[in-house]
């Protein structure tokens, strides 16, 4: 018997994802449960389980190709005496089962494969209620979870019989969530009770929690632009929507340049490369940063004599308790966290006309990765001791390089610090992390003659650029910010006087 292994809902706004790696190949006998292969989408890395136990026989995309949700990966041959899935069931997840010996015509809904490391989930809203007609692949609820957001699709058409997990039900990663009566996974579209947002002319339906936020925003569609596949428009969607300022004008937005003809014998030597999805990620918001905010760049400059002899004086100690090293990271932490106490309108966002000041720091740190930039987050990090803070740090940018954070850990950032001295810059203006309003950029440590009491010294300098967005942030403001760093920095006893 074959089995067809599909792509998994992948989280709400993601459409598509590529394959990365194949963990077995034709041939290779498989569990239950036992990861076939992984892919990436422009927010995590999704692990696909086997449905059924077996042998794999046929790998239909290839790494690097790029598939969206519910698309054809692989095919099994199950093995004799394994319980594959219903091969009527069009997506790996949720699997659906009998609910009842002997019952047949009742499919229980079960929470869907979350992802690697996640558990349990959270049931956030119901988009039916018990006696609603569904129709296989209508959205039925909404999970949450510590990294997505996750949409659990009707395994099969028939009509919703029991709601097992309610609104605000914590359920585990093989708990049941509801049982779908009269249900018919293979029966064919036009037997199936339509639900009247199903459109018949194939006009492209919304995601049910889309239509729910449109409706409590008062927002139509039109107003609304959709990124999902087909211009299907998604919660995240409505949110940008809500969110951004209306437009003076309706004027079309610009087309991105065409490139510039090429020379034949260039061409043959060029090579041409597609963007990973987290650069074409970290490319969008990056320019829709540039395009919303008014950023602008303040700098200065800071004598680390203090820090580094300080740093000297105690590593030693420091790694034989803490079981850390001491970097200049924990340092330029507190120095902002402190700023940020005196200046709150730089750890501030603005939220339509509102401004909303945050009475607390969660901080990101910027890390390079071999897959690109990535921002891991530091939460309340204005309470936490240069010990703490140095774990932490060690530990997101070992997580980082691993390609191991989740969504959470790199939201709700609150300001950032990005350090491209470590690369050697010598200056530069760093680019704000919306909705953020300022981020600082560090720089490259060098010796240079400065005037120190009427006298030439040679000192180690660092300049320090702050990036802020002047909408919410006066240059008096940003300036004071800069300066209570340079003090704090270059007399870090003043971090436990709190001056």
């Amino acid at each position: 018997m074959s089995v067809e292994v599909r792509v998994p809902t992948l989280g709400e706004s993601v459409t598509e994802a590529t394959v990365a790696t194949w963990f077995k190949k034709p041939g290779d006998a498989v569990a239950v449960d036992e990861m076939l292969c992984e892919l990436e989408t422009d927010k995590v890395t999704v692990e696909v389980p086997s449905p059924s136990a077996g042998t794999l026989a046929e790998i239909v995309a290839a790494e690097g190709e790029t598939v969206g949700v519910d698309a054809l990966l692989a095919t099994l041959s199950s093995g004799e005496g394994a319980a594959p899935a219903p091969a009527t069931t069009s997506r790996a997840a949720p699997a659906a089962a009998p609910a009842e010996q002997g019952g047949g015509d009742a499919v229980d809904v079960m929470v869907p494969t979350l992802g690697e490391s996640v558990t349990e989930a959270t049931v956030s809203t119901w988009f039916k209620k018990v006696g609603d007609s569904v129709s296989q692949d209508e959205m039925l609820c909404e999970l949450e979870t510590d990294k997505v957001s996750v949409e659990v699709p009707a395994p099969a058409s028939g009509v919703l019989s029991e709601i097992v997990a309610p609104e605000g039900t914590t359920v585990d990663a093989s708990a049941k969530l509801a049982v779908i009566g009269g249900a018919s996974a293979s029966a064919p579209a036009a037997e199936a009770p339509a639900p009247a947002a199903a459109a018949s002319d194939g006009d492209v339906k919304n995601a049910p929690s889309a239509e729910k936020l449109m409706a409590e925003k008062g927002l139509s569609p039109d107003q609304v632009q959709g990124t999902g596949r087909d211009g299907r428009v998604m919660k995240e969607d409505v949110l940008k929507a809500v969110a951004a300022p209306a437009p003076a004008a309706s004027a079309p937005a610009p087309a991105a340049a065409p490139r510039a003809p090429v020379a034949a014998e260039d061409a043959s030597r060029e090579e041409r490369v597609k963007m990973t999805r987290l650069r074409q990620t970290i490319a969008r918001r990056l320019k829709d940063a540039q395009n919303a905010a008014a950023i602008l760049t303040t700098y200065n400059e800071v004598d680390m004599t203090e820090v580094m002899a300080l740093r000297n004086q105690y590593k030693d100690q420091f790694e034989k308790k803490h079981g850390v090293r001491l970097g200049f990271m924990s340092f330029f932490t507190k120095a902002c966290c402190h700023a940020l106490k005196e200046v709150p309108e730089v750890n501030a966002e603005i939220d339509g006309t509102d401004i909303v000041y945050k009475n607390f720091v969660h901080m990101g740190v910027a890390a390079g990765t071999p897959q690109g930039l990535v921002v891991p987050v530091i939460r309340d990090a204005d309470s936490m001791s240069f010990a703490e803070i140095e774990k932490a740090i060690g530990e997101k940018g070992r997580r980082a390089r691993d390609g191991k954070l989740s969504m959470a850990e790199m939201q709700g950032g609150t300001f950032t610090i990005s350090n491209g001295g470590v690369y050697g810059s010598l200056m530069s203006s760093p680019i704000l992390n919306p909705p953020q309003s300022g981020i600082l950029g560090m720089h490259k440590i060098q010796d240079r003659p400065m005037v120190v009491n009427g006298e030439i010294v040679i000192r180690p300098m660092m300049y320090l650029a702050l990036s802020y967005d002047h909408r919410i942030v006066d240059g008096k403001g940003a300036v004071t910010f800069l300066v209570r760093v340079k003090e704090a920095l270059e007399d870090p006893r003043r971090l436990l006087m709190d001056l």
